[in-house]
């Protein structure tokens, strides 16, 4: 398994996290397809989403390229993949915390000014702090190959840094540990705020407390406010793993299991915004199922028209054949007349 201080990245791995970045780029590209298509979607938490989603197609489209090429040494297109993947990895850390923050505010603070207020904030942050890390990261040439070590083929710190593992935290894995915590308790904090709300809502309007749809409504809400630190602790759990078997120098961060899940994990992000925000969104499920429904009735009413003209042609060209004859033969009765 080991060649030197290289990690293998077999065919099958490299073909998994490929479908996976593919996923990752179509859900994030429909996730920022629906904000653009229709204006009553463009509320702050949904453009907020589309900045995340922006970081997380970058972020899937530059790891793409890594597992495609799987770099074996330095060279320019791999520092250039490594400083891309860098900063769209870790500015989507920041977006993530970012929404986080905001429906804190919103829904636990009870402020939608202070809530919105807050948007220029996350730019600086979100897109600032990035930015500067892996500027700061490139001006030192501290990326590059890193032998797959705490990757999937693509290239993040050079491996063979002495303070490889300081940079390793600066460009990625200390944002992430702090996202690992912030994100169950603000989430925990607005589940609580929701449910006593909730209950109160019950002791005084009990009859619309036990409506379908609300309580529909309510238990969807509730399901993706536990889906999103899960989801995120659950992609992301496995390059912390192996940044810890690094560090213990031990070669099961090396197996093909956790590589390939390593893979998946960091590209999937995308997809999984797009099932929680979209697909599982009944609104727009039904625009997007009635979007597509148009889209297959004009494209079969086209075809039909298209098969009519072409069934109808020889039979035009035969009428068209068949009254310049006539013509002709009229011409010649009428000039046999004449004579």
């Amino acid at each position: 398994m080991e060649e030197g201080n290289r990690t293998v990245v077999y065919l099958a791995e490299q073909v998994v996290v490929l479908v996976s970045c593919g996923l990752s780029l179509a859900g994030s590209s429909l996730i920022i397809v629906t904000f653009l298509l229709w204006s009553d979607l463009r509320t702050t938490p949904r453009r907020l989403l589309v900045y995340l989603s922006l970081s997380d197609w970058l972020s899937a489209a530059s790891y793409a390229f890594g597992v495609w090429k799987v770099f074996q040494t330095d060279s320019v297109d791999c520092v250039v993949q490594g400083s891309v993947s860098t900063f769209a990895n870790t500015s989507s850390f920041f977006w993530t915390v970012s929404i986080a923050v905001y429906l804190y505010v919103l829904i636990v603070r009870c402020s939608q000014r202070g809530a919105d207020s807050l948007e220029p904030l996350f730019h600086l942050v979100s897109w600032g702090v990035p930015l500067i890390v892996t500027v700061a990261a490139v001006s030192l040439n501290k990326i590059g190959y890193d032998a797959s070590e705490v990757s999937v083929g693509w290239c993040w710190v050079r491996i063979h840094e002495t303070d490889r593992v300081l940079w390793m935290l600066l460009t990625g894995k200390i944002w992430e540990f702090l996202a690992y915590l912030i994100l169950p308790v603000l989430y925990v904090l607005i589940k609580r705020h929701i449910h006593k709300a909730h209950a109160a809502l019950s002791e005084y309007r009990p009859i619309l407390a036990q409506r379908p749809l609300a309580h529909s409504f309510s238990s969807m809400a509730d399901r993706k406010l536990t889906l999103i630190p899960v989801i995120f602790i659950a992609l992301r759990i496995w390059s912390t793993v192996r940044f810890i078997l690094l560090l213990a120098d031990s070669s099961a961060r090396q197996s093909p299991v956790l590589v390939t899940l390593h893979g998946i994990g960091n590209t999937s992000q995308g997809a999984a915004n797009c099932i929680m925000f979209v697909l599982f969104t009944q609104p727009l499920r039904t625009r997007l199922c009635n979007a597509l429904f148009c889209c297959c009735c004009c494209c079969c009413s086209k075809c039909r028209a298209e098969a009519q003209d072409s069934h109808s042609a020889p039979h035009r060209q035969l009428l068209a054949q068949d009254t310049s004859s006539q013509r002709e033969e009229e011409g010649t009765s009428q000039a046999r007349t004449d004579r």
